[in-house]
């Protein structure tokens, strides 16, 4: 992952997991999987972008961090696939996810956006 890869605190893995669970139970849209987000990306509807770690081979996400600076769309990372895909409650692993419409959960996201812009990407 390179350069385009940093280290999330611990305090704002909890949020983001959280945030994650909140947008599904409040009915918040987001847009799975690797396809789905750089669409989102593309097509200036991603609020925020969640990428895992692990995903093999890394070349599979590598170019969605480059999207999100080109577009200006805040992205941060998760340990796992299975992580993510946990936090939404799809029970599978998930290489990515984009936030479209938090509903109820704006001003979450709107913490979270603050945090990883702060983490100097």
């Amino acid at each position: 992952m390179s350069k385009d890869h940093f280290e999330v605190p611990a305090e704002l893995k909890e949020k983001q997991a959280e945030f994650l669970q909140e947008l599904v139970k409040k009915k918040g849209k987001y847009r799975i999987g690797v396809n789905e987000v750089t669409k989102a990306i593309e097509r200036d509807t991603a609020k925020l972008v969640f990428l895992a770690k692990d995903v093999s081979p890394a070349e599979l996400i590598m170019h969605i961090p480059l999207l999100c600076k080109e577009k200006k769309v805040p992205f941060t990372f998760v340990d796992t696939r299975k992580d993510l895909g946990n936090a939404i409650g799809i029970g599978v692993g998930a290489a990515a996810i984009a936030v479209v419409e938090a509903g109820d959960s704006q001003q979450n996201l709107e913490q979270i956006v603050k945090k990883v812009q702060a983490l100097g990407k």
